[in-house]
């Protein structure tokens, strides 16, 4: 007969309230405490805080907790300016932005020494300017609510549940006010809104984008089928109570998929796109057009960058993974020439665009996965000086590592949005030839978890 196994009486009770203190963050943002020897990760702590932990999971090696009630706060928190149960997209407005900068500085160090086993020279991080109404672009799911009321938002964190957030401290303010008129259209004229478990219903997201400079605005409505004609009445109620509004667009995106756009724009009003300045260049920009969501800090970045390349007028200069180009146009006038490399066609459109509309002339622009065409240029024997790559948050592919290990530029500057993904595809260049140097941390996303970073790798002498 099996004999009951006994409970470790050293192991946490689930719904059990524990003493702790908070002593660590993880990339998550949770806070980290340890409770018998078990490590508990509980939101929207801060490191210091003493508090009261309620056990609300269990597993073998870790558990999960709420707090129930702070004893003794850390020295570093402050009171939020938004609520935590709203959408989940801030992880810090709780904590002080000194701290908070503190704690991406260590996120950085820690993700190049624990997954690259790297040791390069970290520069002091640059922050931010504001921490609120940075952003220059937001996209707003819209939904019914258990109630049947029209509701737009944000999708709470890890769902595709929409919670609705219209005054989000990050957007601008004049979203909010664009929102309210087109969603007061959409219940008037009884326009349905998209159900993802039955793929029917007409509206999908509000996708709004303003040129941080010229404070030119898009409307983008994407749609599951087209409705323009439905959509008139609206178009003339936005441009009369904005007129800083140069674009709105209708994208229709029929397919049953967690991507946002489909394929096809038509225009309702105005022009394609909107224009923004960064870093002395005029950028279009259009719905799918790729575009550093903070305008102020992106400068930063690509200031960073350029000083990396080191470029002095002579050099060839590839840049993967180019989106609309912003990259290599800045740094073009430091170039012989500029080549670079996006799979979205009206990325790769409007980096064409921004070259001839900001006159520079020796930057060209192909259409192509960066990896495929990274190796097509390595096997035609294309040996640029510098390559500039700016992967998405997954990283470079292996295509596009080895061939800019083949090529053997002098230096590789990457700009990442992922510190783990970054030292990862930085220690695999390491192997291939390539010093990592310095690293410097830069914050695009004030108030949230994620953190840039720009990596200066030179080719090993000898």
């Amino acid at each position: 007969m099996k004999q009951k196994q006994i409970q470790n009486p050293s192991m946490l009770q689930k719904n059990e309230t524990y003493p702790a203190e908070i002593t660590d963050l993880t990339p998550d943002g949770n806070g980290v405490c340890h409770i018998q020897g078990m490590a508990v990760f509980v939101p929207h702590t801060a490191p210091g805080d003493q508090l009261q932990v309620k056990i609300v999971k269990v597993l073998k090696q870790y558990a999960f907790g709420i707090a129930v009630k702070i004893e003794t706060p850390a020295a570093c928190r402050i009171e939020p300016d938004c609520s935590f149960s709203a959408c989940g997209g801030c992880t810090f407005r709780h904590i002080t932005y000194a701290a908070e900068l503190q704690w991406k500085e260590k996120l950085v160090q820690d993700a190049f020494h624990r997954i690259g086993k790297l040791h390069p020279t970290f520069l002091p991080i640059i922050g931010g300017e504001h921490r609120c109404h940075y952003r220059n672009k937001a996209q707003y799911p819209v939904a019914m609510d258990a109630d049947g009321k029209l509701i737009c938002g944000f999708y709470a964190k890890r769902s595709h549940r929409v919670i609705p957030v219209r005054d989000c401290k990050l957007q601008p303010v004049c979203f909010q006010q664009i929102l309210d008129v087109i969603l007061q259209y959409i219940q008037e004229k009884s326009i349905s809104v998209y159900q993802e478990k039955t793929g029917t219903g007409i509206l999908r997201h509000i996708y709004l984008r303003q040129g941080w400079h010229t404070g030119e605005l898009m409307v983008c409505l994407v749609v599951r089928k087209p409705i323009a004609r439905q959509l008139k009445g609206l178009v003339e109620r936005l441009v009369t109570a904005f007129p800083q509004i140069k674009s709105i667009v209708m994208n229709c995106n029929p397919a049953r998929t967690n991507v946002i756009l489909g394929e096809k724009n038509e225009l309702l009003w105005g022009t394609d796109t909107i224009t923004d300045i960064l870093c002395g260049n005029r950028i279009s920009l259009s719905p799918h057009a790729f575009y550093q969501v903070n305008t102020e800090q992106a400068k930063r970045l690509y200031d960073v960058a350029k000083q990396f390349a080191d470029l002095h007028g002579t050099e060839t200069l590839l840049d993967l993974y180019c989106g609309a180009g912003t990259i290599g146009l800045s740094m073009a006038d430091a170039a012989k020439s500029v080549l670079g490399v996006e799979i979205v066609p009206q990325a790769v459109e409007n980096a064409r665009e921004n070259a001839q509309q900001s006159g520079i002339k020796n930057a060209e622009f192909l259409c192509g996965d960066a990896g495929t065409v990274a190796q097509r240029l390595e096997q035609e024997q294309m040996q640029p000086d510098v390559i500039v790559v700016d992967p998405p948050r997954k990283g470079c592919d292996a295509a596009a590592l080895e061939a800019m290990g083949k090529m053997q530029p002098k230096r590789i500057v990457m700009i990442s949005c992922h510190p783990a993904t970054a030292a990862r595809d930085c220690a695999a260049l390491q192997e291939m030839g390539y010093n990592v140097q310095k690293v410097q941390p830069v914050d695009l996303f004030p108030g949230t978890g994620h953190v840039e970073c720009v990596v200066l790798m030179s080719r090993k002498q000898g």
